[in-house]
This record gives structure tokens, C-alpha cells and sequence, in this order.
């Protein structure tokens, strides 16, 4: 059996060993019996080419001009399209190439050129007809790639070969392309029209109306195609937009508000970004958003902001202002003049809010509003824009600085209403909000030694009266002060400890053998505000309470000395009215007038002062509180709001009120004239301190020193605001008490006196 079947394999095998037609004769690989005999593939070359007939290269080009004449007058081609494109095949396999290449090039070139006549002959001076001549335009060149494509399907073996082995030579596709160009598009006349067509409809679209954009894509990209777009669209169509938007900026700049104004400018930019992706090269973009910005925006920058920024800002008009702000940061050197104008408002602004003395009793209030509408128009529209805080800060550093010394007064009497007893305005979370904003505006503040003077007497009288509204409260402001750099927090945290311990003498002691209770708060020396002595005529209970205490305390502590200060003392007052018990919680002036009328039914002013001992000032101001007030304990006849010589006064025995316990001692917390006289020029006392001391330990350093150098020192070490004037004063002073001298030679040199 396996005999057999290696008969028919050698069979097979040799079958295969013979001659074809085309000379190749094919030997077995088993033409040896031998195991592993190598397989031999021989190739022979024709004998003979073959020849083409006479005439058939004219013949197979006149069959491949009709196929082509067709395809451009857009007849049926009466071949069939793979015989044309075998007979392109064989004659470049006979190296006819040059001359089909040549010959197809003129053949596309006498179509193309007899295309331009359509162009030229159309009615030049007819308006009505620019869209038609472009969609004309737009069917030619659409006709023209339609063709050009299936030319080249038919010639693609001469594409691939002969043209693509000779790089000098233009491919079919890129000979169409720069036929076209070269006898259509590069005719002037007809280039002109096509681009003052292609600018009218744009110019059309800008002004509202509907276009057909996909015309307008078919044409530039064609000018694309061919290569003459910058030169022929692009150059002539910027210039029409700086023209247009040139005029439209002036114009609507006269017509209408800022807001509005801005945002037309962000429509108009919108449109031509749609205008670029819809139908303009990629490469117009930046140009023509640049033209547009320019001439709508950089232009007209400071009208802009000198017309509307302050209106923007007075109104709080966020979307407008981040508008505003997106825009000018397109523009170059936009947002530097948004700055400075931004800047120079805040510092109007704020100038007029605290150099109207007026508006006094409102400028803390004012400021901390202004201040956190200009935080949100930093965060929310300028995009948290570092320079633009930094410039809101510096522009706050200086209006607030104008006014010396009010504004720090005004803010520390602002602390001290916030943190009375009785200012139910806001919980523990507003509160610790409402002080973290004050202290940035404290901050802004240079004469912070006023702030301090006014604060440390506002506190004490807070914890002297009993009018604190939160022991945390103060104790969080304290802290605040601290990491705020103020200088004498130290004394106010010994002030406030101060009063601890006078309340805790009060509880050791408070059982003296007498009706009345008594509490005695010690406030140390120097810690403490100076309080001018006033002797006021005591009744002899209260008196001999002093004497026990007195004689308690120093036994104590030998070697102090106690100094009584009836202007802080306060009482609360049992009394007894038609209506009821009440208590009423007044002050030692108001108490001691009150319980005059314990001993007599009606006193005239000097009766009063005269029992009382109380100064004209202060009794006026008390009677006035007692009778003149909103709890009117007392009445005054004549009836009116202020005190005079001859009134007379009585007990008002059908007072009513809805409280049991009734304050009436708010008159200590007010501030009077000469209290705020006295502190200022307490102030004022210490800074000529520090101005001396500061010029005796720079000059006992330096020894001798020029007068400019010296001043500039001065402004250095100094903490406070200084007029050069009073540092010339204090330096005369120093001379005069021999703390320095002047050079004999030159009169600007000082040398330290030791």
C-alpha cells in the first residue's frame, strides 16, 4: 500500500516540470531521490517585449481625453473607468508619462481658462447680484474639485508613479489647484469682486442679518486651498473690522451706559469667535480678537472707568464688574489701569467716609460695610487678583490715615459699645466676627497709641461699672490685641486682672456691721487710667463704711495708700413708688441726689449742689438723667430738656415702669468733652515722650549725627504719625536741657552730650 502511494507522488511531481508561456520553467523539488535535496526556482526573461500597435498610445489618449472632456462638461463617460484606468497603466508602462502628464495639464488648463469668461462677463456694477456671483463662484470651484478628483482617479498610476519619482512636478490634485488659482482667482477683477462679496455678507451678518455661512466656508476655505487667503482675504478683512468696530466703539461710547456697553463688547466678541469656528481660517483668530478687543476696549479704557467704575461699585453690580475685570484682562496693560482707578476710588471712597466729621458717629460702621463689599469685589469678581488686595489694603492704609487720631478714637469707642452689658445685637459667633473685622481695620491704623488710650479708659469703665457684657468676650479682644502688635497689651491684660482681684477683696470682706452692703473694687496705680479727685459730701453711713474698710484694708497692706473715686461708684437703690417696690441701679452722684428726698419733698439746683457737693457739671448732667430722661424718677418744673439755675425738682411718686430692677446709671458709660480732651492730650504727652527717648537713645548710639539722618531715624523707630515740624521742636528741647548740641560749624550736625 505505501509502495503505491509513492508511485503517485512522483507521478504528481513530475506533472509539474514543464514549460509555460511566459519562459518559466518550473523543476521539482524532489528531482532527486535523495533525502534533503535543495529546491531550485529559476526565472527566465521574456524573449521578446511585446510591441504596442502603431497608433495605439493616439489612439488610448483620445479615448482618455473624451473620458476627461466629459467629466468637465459633466456628460457620461463612455468607457468603462477600469479600462481607462488600465490603458493610463500601460501607457506609462511604455514610458509615454511625460507626455500624458503633459498633455492632461493643458487639457485642464483650456477648461479652466475658459472658465474665467463666465466671471469677467458678469454685471460688475449690479450690487443686488454680489451673493449670486458668489454662489456662481462657490458651483465653479465646487465643480472644478469634483472634477479634478475623478480625473485622478483615472490617471492615479501616472500620480504614484511618474509624478512621484519627479518631486519638481505638482501632483493632479495640486495642478488643479494651481490652475484655478493662476486663471481664476488671481484675475483681479474677479478676486476683487469675490472678496468685496465675501465682506459684504460678513459686514451683514454684523449688522444682524441672516447669511448663508456655509457659502461663505465653501469660499475662504477655497481661498485656503489655493493659498491666497492672508494676502487677498485676510489683510483687507482686519482692516474692515478695525474700521467698523473703530466707529462702533466711538459711537456707543456717547450712547450708551458702561454696563451695557460691556456687555455689547462681550456679545461682540462672542460672535466673532463663532465667526472663526464657523467659517474663517483658524489663523484669523487671534488677529481678529485682538483688532476687536483693541478697538472696543483699549481705546476706550480710562472712559470706560472714569464713566462707569464708581457707578459698578456703588451699586455692587457683581456680574458687571467681573465682566469688566474678564475683559480688561484680555487687553494689554488692562488690568494695571483697572488697578490704579480701582485704587484711586477706594481711596475717595473711604476719604469721604472718615474726612466728614458729620458722619463721625457712623464711620466705624461705614468702613467695616465698605470694607467687606470691596473684599467681595476682590474675591468674587477679580478673581482673588493678589495685586488688587494688595492695592485695596494700601489704598485703606492711606485715606484712613488723612484724619490722625479720629479715626483710632472713633474705633476703639465702636469696640466699647460692641462689648457693653445690654448689646443684644449679635451672638458669641457674630460677636467674635464682628471684632476679627474691626481688627483689620486696626490694623490699617498708624497711631495706634491713640486707639489704646481710649480703649484702656472705655474697658475700665466697663469692668468698674459692671458693664461687660462678656468676660470671653473681652478676654478674645485682649488676645486680638496681642497678635494685633499693640503695645500696651500688656497693661490691659494687668488692668483687667487688676479688677479680678478688687472683686475678690469684696467677697473676703463684704460683712460690715451696717445695713448697707458695701463692695470695694482696689485698682492699682499705673495699671488704671488717672481719675481727677472729687470730694462729694458722703452720708454718714456710707462714710463710716469707708473708715471700717479703710482700717481693714491697710491694716492689710501697710504702707499703701487708699484714694477713694466717687465718680465710679454706682448703688443699687430700694424705693418705693405708687405703683410698687422697685429697684433702681444708679450711680453714687445720682444716689446721693436721690436720697435727698428722703429728708424733703422739693430742692432747687443750688440746694442740691450745695448738700450734695457735687461740681455744676456733673450735677447737671445727673439731674438731667434722673429728670429728663427716659425713667423720669424725679420731676422738674419748669418742664424742658435741660437744667437750669432756678429749676425745682420733686420726687415722681407715680412713676411707672414695666422692670422691677431699673438702670439709670448709663450717664457714667457716656464719655464727656473733657474727658476726651484729657485723654488726647494724654496721648499727646506720651508721644513727646517717646519722641525724646527715641532721639536720646539713637543719639547716645551714633554720637554725632546729621539732622536728615536723624529724622529718617526717627520715622523709622517711631510707631505713631509725626509732622517734622514737632520732631524739630523736641529736638530744640533736647538741646535746650543739654541732652545734645549742635555743631559750632555746621548747624545741621548734632553731637550726643554725654
Amino acid at each position: 500500500m505505501a509502495e503505491d502511494i509513492r508511485q503517485d507522488k512522483k507521478a504528481n511531481f513530475s506533472a509539474l516540470t514543464e514549460h509555460n508561456n511566459n519562459g518559466v520553467t518550473k523543476i521539482s523539488g524532489l528531482a532527486s531521490n535523495k533525502t534533503g535535496a535543495s529546491k531550485k526556482l529559476v526565472i527566465k526573461n521574456f524573449k521578446d517585449r511585446p510591441k504596442l500597435a502603431d497608433n495605439y498610445t493616439e489612439d488610448t489618449w483620445l479615448k482618455l481625453r473624451d473620458a476627461v472632456g466629459a467629466i468637465q462638461n459633466s456628460t457620461s463617460i463612455k468607457y468603462n473607468l477600469e479600462e481607462l484606468y488600465q490603458a493610463v497603466e500601460n501607457l506609462c508602462s511604455y514610458k509615454v508619462s511625460p507626455t500624458l502628464y503633459k498633455q492632461l495639464r493643458q487639457v485642464c488648463e483650456d477648461h479652466v481658462q475658459a472658465q474665467i469668461h463666465q466671471f469677467r462677463e458678469y454685471p460688475l456694477h449690479c450690487s443686488l447680484d454680489s451673493l449670486s456671483f458668489l454662489k456662481r463662484m462657490n458651483r465653479c470651484w465646487q465643480d472644478h474639485c469634483r472634477q479634478t478628483i475623478m480625473i485622478r482617479s483615472i490617471f492615479l498610476f501616472l500620480d504614484r508613479t511618474y509624478v512621484l519619482q519627479n518631486s519638481l512636478l505638482p501632483s493632479i490634485w495640486d495642478t488643479g489647484l494651481e490652475l484655478f488659482r493662476n486663471h481664476i482667482v488671481s484675475d483681479g477683477a474677479v478676486q476683487k469682486r469675490t472678496v468685496d462679496g465675501i465682506l459684504e455678507q460678513i459686514e451683514r451678518e454684523r449688522n444682524g442679518e441672516t447669511v448663508d455661512r456655509s457659502l461663505l466656508r465653501s469660499l475662504l476655505g477655497m481661498l485656503s486651498d489655493l493659498q491666497v487667503y492672508k494676502e487677498s482675504f485676510e489683510e483687507r478683512f482686519l482692516m474692515e473690522t478695525d474700521r467698523l468696530y473703530a466707529a462702533e466703539g466711538q459711537r456707543l461710547m456717547q450712547e450708551r451706559d458702561v454696563p451695557e456697553y460691556l456687555h455689547h463688547v462681550a456679545r461682540r466678541l462672542e460672535e466673532e469667535n463663532d465667526r472663526v469656528i464657523s467659517y474663517l481660517d483658524q489663523s484669523t483668530q487671534k488677529p481678529l480678537i485682538s483688532n476687536v478687543e483693541k478697538q472696543l476696549l483699549g481705546e476706550h479704557m480710562t472712559a470706560i472707568l472714569q464713566k462707569g467704575l464708581s457707578i459698578l461699585l456703588d451699586g455692587n453690580r457683581v456680574m458687571e464688574l467681573a465682566l469688566l475685570y474678564q475683559l480688561f484682562s484680555k487687553v494689554k496693560g488692562g488690568l494695571p489701569t483697572l488697578l490704579q482707578h480701582w485704587r484711586d476710588y477706594i481711596k475717595s471712597f473711604g476719604g469721604e467716609i472718615v474726612g466728614t466729621p458729620e458722619k463721625d458717629k457712623d464711620m466705624v460702621q461705614d468702613l467695616l460695610d465698605f470694607k467687606d463689599k470691596m473684599d467681595n469685589v476682590a474675591q468674587g469678581c477679580f478673581n482673588r487678583n493678589e495685586s488688587f488686595i494688595n492695592a485695596m489694603k494700601e489704598a485703606f492704609e492711606a485715606f484712613i490715615n488723612n484724619r490722625p487720631n479720629k479715626p483710632a478714637e472713633l474705633i476703639a469707642k465702636y469696640v466699647d459699645c460692641k462689648l457693653r452689658a445690654g448689646n443684644k445685637e449679635a451672638t458669641e459667633e457674630e460677636m467674635e466676627r464682628i471684632l476679627d473685622k474691626i481688627m483689620i481695620i486696626f490694623r490699617f491704623i498708624h497711631g495706634k497709641d491713640v486707639f489704646e488710650a481710649f480703649y484702656k479708659k472705655d474697658l475700665a469703665k466697663r469692668l468698674l461699672v459692671g458693664k461687660s457684657a462678656s468676660v470671653d468676650a473681652e478676654k478674645s479682644m485682649l488676645s486680638k490685641l496681642k497678635h494685633g502688635k499693640l503695645s500696651k497689651h500688656g497693661k490691659l491684660s494687668k488692668l483687667k486682672h487688676g479688677m479680678m482681684t478688687g472683686d475678690t477683696m469684696h467677697l473676703q470682706n463684704h460683712n460690715f456691721p451696717s445695713q448697707l452692703e458695701l463692695t470695694v473694687n482696689i485698682l492699682t496705680m499705673g495699671y488704671w487710667p488717672s481719675y481727677t479727685p472729687m470730694e462729694v459730701h458722703l452720708p454718714p453711713e456710707m462714710v463710716k463704711l469707708q473708715e471700717v474698710f479703710k482700717l481693714f484694708y491697710l491694716g492689710k497692706h501697710s504702707g499703701r495708700k487708699l484714694q477713694w473715686q466717687p465718680t465710679l461708684g454706682h448703688a443699687v437703690l430700694k424705693t418705693e413708688f405708687k405703683e410698687g417696690k422697685k429697684e433702681l441701679q444708679v450711680s453714687l452722684f445720682q444716689t446721693l441726689v436721690l436720697l435727698m428726698f428722703n429728708e424733703g419733698e422739693e430742692f432747687s439746683v443750688e440746694e442740691i449742689k450745695s448738700a450734695t457737693g457735687i461740681e455744676e457739671g456733673e450735677l447737671r448732667r445727673t439731674l438731667q438723667s434722673l429728670a429728663c430722661g427716659k425713667a423720669r424718677v424725679l420731676n422738674k418744673s419748669p418742664r424742658g430738656k435741660d437744667i437750669e439755675d432756678g429749676d425745682r425738682f420733686n420726687f415722681n411718686n407715680d412713676f411707672r415702669h414695666k422692670l422691677f430692677r431699673i438702670k439709670i446709671n448709663q450717664i457714667q458709660m457716656k464719655e464727656t468733652v473733657e474727658e476726651q480732651v484729657s485723654t488726647t492730650e494724654r496721648v499727646f504727652q506720651d508721644r513727646q515722650y517717646q519722641i525724646d527717648a527715641a532721639v536720646v537713645r539713637i543719639m547716645k548710639m551714633r554720637k554725632t549725627l546729621g539732622h536728615n539722618l536723624l529724622v529718617s531715624e526717627l520715622y523709622n523707630q517711631l510707631k505713631f504719625p509725626v509732622k517734622p515740624g514737632d520732631l524739630k521742636k523736641r529736638i530744640e528741647s533736647l538741646i535746650d536741657r543739654d541732652y545734645m548740641e549742635r555743631d559750632k560749624e555746621s548747624p545741621n550736625q548734632y553731637h550726643y552730650v554725654a
